[in-house]
């Protein structure tokens, strides 16, 4: 009716920027069939997602996802919360949607989003059938940046096994430094992780790198009472008087507890 009144399908404003990333994030498929068929600019910016193929991607639309690009959406295009359309599907766990935007040349390894890349997006949370689609389209397991520093550092905080695995057996770096824990051995012993924490002890991890708020992943480990990290990281000869860290050795550390 409005269309038909001769509203502007290109207007900008509000928090999605325009008509079209509204009805998209929203999975309004014949609004969004409706719009198009109106003129609607398929690659506008602007808005939360910066354009509508990141909205409907970051909610999982498949039919949306679909149309979009079947009208030329850019699957590369940055901008918006979480920098491309592949980081929003990563992170939420939208598998078909991920997919899709592999199979029209979306750019496995982009940058963007607050972890940096798809898949240190979809390792942080677990999303592992995903996880293993971005390292077969390509995936550079030892991609830098973000909160964690790499994928195998945010898999191995949030404890997730099989992520961590999948990493590994692709080459991740069990000591790559960097991020807000220093390394993963240190990220998965401050959270109480013990399985990730033998995997990555088996790997080669070393026991005694320095990194993170507590110096040391003995350190972290002592001051959160995870007992069993504590004494797996003994017995592979972890340096219980090794300085370093916001509380400067390990027994002081699981004193202050």
């Amino acid at each position: 009716m409005l269309l038909d009144k001769g509203a502007d399908v290109n207007a900008q404003g509000g928090r999605y920027g325009n008509a079209l990333q509204a009805a998209s994030e929203r999975g309004h498929d014949q609004v969004v069939r409706m719009l198009l068929d109106k003129g609607a600019d398929v690659n506008a910016q602007g808005g939360r997602y910066g354009n509508a193929l990141q909205a409907a991607s970051e909610r999982g639309h498949d039919q949306v996802v679909r149309m979009l690009l079947d009208k030329g959406a850019d699957v590369n295009a940055q901008g918006g919360e979480y920098g491309n359309a592949l980081y929003a599907a990563s992170e939420r766990g939208h598998d078909q949607v991920v997919r899709m935007l592999l199979d029209k040349g979306a750019d496995v390894n982009a940058q963007g989003g607050g972890y940096g890349n798809a898949l240190y997006a979809a390792s942080s949370r677990g999303h592992d059938q995903m996880v293993q689609m971005l390292l077969d389209k390509g995936a550079d397991v030892s991609a830098r940046g973000g909160r964690y520093g790499n994928a195998l550092q945010a898999a191995s905080q949030e404890g997730h096994e099989q992520v961590v695995q999948m990493l590994l057996g692709k080459g991740a770096d069990v000591n790559a430094q960097g991020g807000e824990y220093g390394n993963p051995l240190y990220a998965a012993s401050e959270r109480g992780h013990d399985q990730v924490v033998r995997m990555l002890l088996d790997k080669g991890a070393d026991v005694n790198a320095q990194g993170g708020e507590y110096g040391n992943a003995l350190q972290a480990a002592s001051l959160t009472d995870h007992d069993q990290v504590v004494q797996m990281l003994l017995d592979k000869g972890a340096d219980v008087n090794a300085r370093g860290g916001r509380f400067g050795n390990a027994l002081q550390a699981a004193s202050e507890e």
